[in-house]
Formats: structure tokens, sequence, C-alpha cells
């Protein structure tokens, strides 16, 4: 498997050209989409097609992390005769919001499939997902993707938005890669129990014994140098912080 990074940036990126939280797994030709926040469309569909993604997994119902399903819903309507479909998974009450967002009712019929997301596990495409709720919304949630027919194999543990580290340690197994947000940086948390800080990822890391962690969702005017200080204090193996269009293997 491998990582493409989308979409890097938090609720409000200052680094031009970013795009907020959007994160591709692909293998074997098969891909499958990880939130999909402000921006993001331009950078999905500059890199692949969108429409053959095998599905869009949503982690929590902010903007930065699904509003660009209304781009993804217009290409899939308008680009195509007749339109094309797309799974989607996300918390419930999806389509109240993008009915909100654009002021029309029933916004995703014809086009995005939309299924309420819960714990446990589903599969999309040829990836098993594993979903767990996490300290957040009210309904957040974190990711474990492996392959279907390799459940042993490599890993990625995808943190979405997530106040509390510990949240995430249940999901982790020895090896897996860590992609997981940073938003306060070095710190210090200014508000608990809505993002993580360098030093929290880090000492998940060492507990959890992961391959490596790849930072993202770092808030703008955050030191980068200092947020990847914070974390390597606590955590030895490898720690870096992704940008959009990345490509990283996804390794044991």
């Amino acid at each position: 498997m491998e990582l493409l990074v989308v979409g890097s940036g938090a609720a409000y990126p200052d680094r031009p050209g970013t795009a907020s939280s959007c994160y591709v797994v692909l293998h074997d030709g098969a891909a499958i989409c990880l939130d999909l926040g402000q921006g993001a469309f331009a950078g999905l569909a500059g890199r692949l097609e969108p429409a053959d993604l095998a599905g869009v997994v949503i982690s929590h119902l902010h903007p930065d992390h699904f509003v660009d399903l209304v781009a993804l819903r217009h290409y899939l309507r308008y680009e195509f005769e007749p339109p094309r479909r797309m799974r989607v998974i996300a918390p419930a009450g999806l389509r109240g919001r993008l009915d909100g967002v654009t002021g029309e009712p029933d916004f995703a019929a014809g086009t995005l499939e939309i299924e309420d997301r819960g714990a446990g596990h589903v599969q999309v495409g040829p990836f098993d997902l594993e979903s767990r709720r996490v300290t957040h919304t009210a309904d957040s949630f974190a990711t474990r993707v492996t392959l279907a027919a390799a459940a042993d194999g490599p890993a990625i543990v995808y943190s979405g938005d997530c106040g509390r580290a510990a949240d995430l340690a249940p999901l982790i197994g020895p090896g897996d890669m860590l992609l997981c947000e940073v938003a306060f940086g070095p710190g210090p948390i200014p508000v608990p129990d809505l993002h993580l800080d360098g030093a929290a990822v880090g000492r998940l890391a060492a507990e959890t014994r992961v391959s490596q962690v790849l930072l993202t969702h770092l808030q703008m005017k955050r030191d980068p140098a200092a947020t990847l200080a914070a974390a390597r204090a606590g955590y030895g193996g490898q720690v870096s912080l992704v940008s959009d269009g990345d490509r990283i293997p996804i390794t044991g």
C-alpha cells in the first residue's frame, strides 16, 4: 500500500496551495479517500480520477474534513452521463450538513451513497477499515487501514482529529504507521480534549511501538521544527511532517 497526501492543512492553512485534510491509500490500482476537506478536490482530481475511488471515509463532521464532498458531488453529477455514484461512509448527520451548506434538499441523492459510520470493521474495495470513536466532536472516528486479504500485513492508522492520544492506542498494532494530527504543535494545549500536540503523539508512538510517525494538521503559527522535536523527545523512531503531494510507502 501507499499513502498519497492530498491535503495536510488544518482548518485554516496559511501555506499557499495547501488543502485541508485529505489522504488517499492506494494499492494495485485501487484507492480509498480518508476525509475531503476544503480545497482538497482540486488536489485529488489533479492526481487521480476521483470517480474511480472505492469510497470516501469521513472522520467527523467539521467542514475541513468533509466540505469538498460538495465539489465531488458536482463532478460526479455533471461530468458523467449518466451520473456516477460514490460510496461515502461518515458519521450520522452528513446528509443534513450537506443540505444545509448548499441549501438544496436531498443534495447527495443520486451521487453520494452515504452510509452511517460506526465502530468496528467494514470493507471498502480491497481495504479493511477498522473504526474507533475518539474524543473531539460527539461523533469522531480514527481509522486503521489494512488490506482485507492480508490482515496481518502493513497497516496505517489515521487519527482524524483527536483530543486524547489514549483513545488511539487500542487501534494501533506494533509496526503500524501512524498518521496523526498535531494541531497544537509543540504545545501547550490551550483547549483540552480537542487536538493533540507533539509530546502527546511521541508518547503514544513509543507506547504502541509504531514503525514511524507522520505528523499532519499543524495549525498556522505553530513551529514545525519545535513540533518535530517535541514528538522525537518521546519517540526514538522516524518522525516527519507531511506536505500536500507526498507519496509514502506503507510498510510494517
